[in-house]
């Protein structure tokens, strides 16, 4: 390893000096602990007596050799603190843990999976100008066989189910909650202890390369949550690892995160130099397709605070991992979960920006929802809650998510924050649903909104899969499906996401009677889509559309086999006369339309 880069924080494949390493007479063991002034390994293959380690490198690096260490045997440091005082800590570097609440680290052999991905690999893009439909995951509660443990899917047992269910409602992508090692389940993965170990909840290492690699023969790509920011407390992990703030800051005013957690000092070349490897090691070793960055609004501002001001040290490290990373995977996809009005998160570093391919969109989030739970008599003026979005949408690559973050703590599945009855409830998250589709960026949708779940998300139990018998959660799963499926079909509601030109308000009077009306486009044609978002039909639209031949409706929220009250099986062309179609808006609805070219004018 580069002992410069690694101090300067350049370095990006520490993972390969420091951690246990497998050699053909055992394991050589090497951790970072400057200023520990002794460190031994503990572990099964020395029936946990300590063996001490000697001072290498610079002398700040500790190694030793063990033969007969073998695969699968696990093993702690034993880090003597500067006033004598010992813990015993798992692997900064350990690439497997055991299941908590255990701690320790486990040797594994990384090379032993054997990809078949070669051809996903090779033709894979961060997908700009293609189809981006991303289903976000909890391991842990998407199906579940029973309570506890005992009642967790494995990542085979996902890989089985989750790819021919994903693949059947047209997503491209599964983004999955962290997968690095975390002592608590409340923190969903958001509070790591192992950070190139993929939690032992759901199986081996071999398990989740298998599940990556299941996805990318079936033409799914996967992404992994990465968390930059923060790290669990235990003193067992990161804390104080050789007595010291080694990781984190020392005092608590900035090293106290906002969940509790410890924030890493990025002013520190070698946590800079540990975080990027580990976001290299998930995409070189795991072959994960892109990684969502939680929390990036606390590495721009000093604890997320604008009036703090920025945190240079936390924007550095942004512009130098994303920079680094994309010289490594050029094809992989970055996305920022980023709250902030920070400019240019989705500009080139060389421009000034931090690199990212996508920033999450959480205004778009907010206002959507906020105009969707309003009683209806208050939406009419309340319009520019969804035409604001498209004021600032080219300012930067968006993304549009509605993540678990949307259904928890209190604040309800997505359906039951709308006014009136189950009924309209659904209706209303059907439109919604359309017009997140049809609106420019790509998407991203946590699972259980395809199931219209009546209660929030609980990490302890599955999803509601048994109300799929009940005729209308039926009706709406159908729907996703065909939403899905739909927008993989359409090119226009995709390739020009980013192009001005790609996007066009029909009408000057956008939520006049609860009605927005918009076209999208690219070079192979233009889809019109037309939202009613009251509770009663809107008068008929006269459209102006110059040269169109005719409309064909692709999708409608109110057809019968959705739970709606039109028929789905009436003609699906609509004229258009001189120019001009007159376009029906059912209440609580949504219409996505092809327009015809000129000489379809005359089909019947």
């Amino acid at each position: 390893m580069d002992l410069h880069g690694f101090y300067t924080g350049t370095v990006f494949n520490a993972y390969e000096y420091l951690g246990g390493h497998l050699t053909e007479e055992g394991a050589l063991f090497r951790t970072y602990a400057p200023n520990a002034p002794r460190v031994s390994v503990i572990g099964d293959f020395s029936g946990w007596e300590e063996l001490p380690m000697a001072r290498a490198a610079n002398g700040q690096f500790w190694a030793l050799a063990v033969p007969g260490a073998r695969a699968g045997m696990k093993y702690k440091y034993r880090v003597y603190r500067p006033d004598g005082s010992a813990r015993d800590r798992c692997d900064p570097y350990g690439f497997a843990m055991e299941l908590r609440p255990q701690c320790a680290s486990i040797l594994w052999d990384l090379s032993a999976y054997q990809f078949h991905d070669g051809d996903w690999m090779a033709q894979r893009t961060p997908g700009l100008e293609g189809p981006v439909n991303i289903y976000e995951l909890h391991a842990g509660s998407w199906r579940r066989r029973g309570p506890g443990e005992a009642g967790w899917y494995s990542y085979r047992d996902l890989a089985r189910e989750l790819i021919p269910y994903l693949k059947e409602r047209g997503y491209t992508h599964v983004e999955f909650l962290p997968l690095a090692e975390h002592p608590c389940d409340d923190s969903w993965g958001y509070q790591n202890s192992g950070f190139f170990s993929p939690t032992a909840r759901y199986g081996s290492p071999d398990g989740l390369m298998e599940l990556v690699d299941l996805c990318h023969q079936n033409g799914l790509g996967a992404i992994l949550d990465f968390v930059p920011v923060h790290f669990a407390v235990d003193d067992f992990a990161l804390w104080q690892y050789d007595g010291t703030s080694l990781y984190e800051y020392p005092n608590a005013a900035v090293g106290v995160s906002e969940w509790g957690s410890c924030n890493f000092m990025h002013a520190r070349g070698e946590v800079r130099s540990f975080l990027q490897s580990a976001a290299h090691f998930w995409l070189e070793q795991y072959h994960f397709d892109g990684l969502r960055m939680d929390a990036v609004r606390n590495l721009i501002y000093w604890q997320g605070d604008p009036a703090r001001g920025e945190n240079q040290d936390g924007l550095r490290f942004l512009r130098e991992m994303n920079r680094g990373l994309k010289r490594l995977h050029p094809t992989a996809l970055l996305a920022a979960e980023d709250s902030s009005a920070h400019p240019g998160v989705t500009a080139a570093p060389e421009e000034g920006g931090l690199g990212f391919d996508y920033k999450w969109d959480l205004g778009w989030m907010h206002d959507t929802l906020s105009y969707f739970q309003l009683p209806p008599e208050r939406r009419e003026a309340a319009g520019g809650l969804l035409t604001f979005s498209l004021q600032y949408f080219y300012s930067e690559r968006y993304l549009l998510p509605l993540s678990h973050d949307e259904v928890v703590h209190g604040k309800g599945s997505i359906p039951a924050r709308m006014p009136g009855p189950p009924e309209e409830q659904l209706s209303q998250a059907r439109a919604l649903y359309l017009y997140l589709f049809a609106h420019p960026g790509k998407k991203l949708n946590f699972m259980g909104h395809e199931l219209a779940q009546a209660g929030e998300w609980d990490f302890q139990t599955a999803l509601d899969w048994p109300s799929l018998a009940q005729p209308e959660r039926r009706a709406f799963h159908r729907f996703f499906r065909d939403l899905g499926l739909t927008y993989r079909a359409w090119s226009p509601l995709w390739a020009w996401d980013y192009r001005q030109d790609g996007f066009q308000w029909l009408g000057e009077e956008q939520g006049r009677a609860g009605v927005f009306l918009f076209l999208r486009r690219d070079g192979a044609g233009a889809l019109l889509a037309a939202f009613c978002f009251l509770p009663q039909a809107a008068p008929a639209r006269t459209v102006p559309l110059p040269g169109c031949g005719g409309l064909e409706l692709l999708l409608s929220t109110a057809w019968d086999i959705y739970g709606g009250g039109e028929d789905s099986s009436a003609p699906r062309l609509l004229p258009v006369q001189d120019g001009v179609a007159e376009l029906p808006l059912p209440p609580y609805s949504g219409q996505l339309y092809r327009l015809l070219p000129p000489e379809a004018a005359g089909e019947p």
